[in-house]
């Protein structure tokens, strides 16, 4: 994910990854946008560790997008339309 979000390479947005936040890690963050983007396996889609995590980012202002590994490795094209729909319409 990160070949191609790296170097202002979708639509000229920045976006960083790894970034320290807090008490977290952000897999990638574009802080003009303020906009999350974590890339998760199965194990997420019940965590009451990432709904906490998304209510903390959520009060200071974020948004999280979350797509699922399988997604961005088979459809990296659908997912990258989807997040550039994301950062327009922040």
């Amino acid at each position: 994910m990160w070949r191609l979000l790296r170097d202002r390479r979708l639509s000229a947005f920045k976006l960083r990854r790894q970034v320290p936040f807090k008490s977290y890690i952000l897999d990638f963050v574009c802080f003009e946008k303020r906009l999350v983007i974590e890339i998760d396996g199965g194990q997420h889609a019940v965590s009451r560790t990432d709904a906490a995590r998304d209510a903390a980012l959520s009060a200071e202002g974020f948004s999280i997008a979350r797509y699922w590994n399988n997604d961005v490795l088979q459809q990296p094209a659908s997912v990258l339309e989807d997040l550039l729909a994301k950062l327009a319409g922040r």
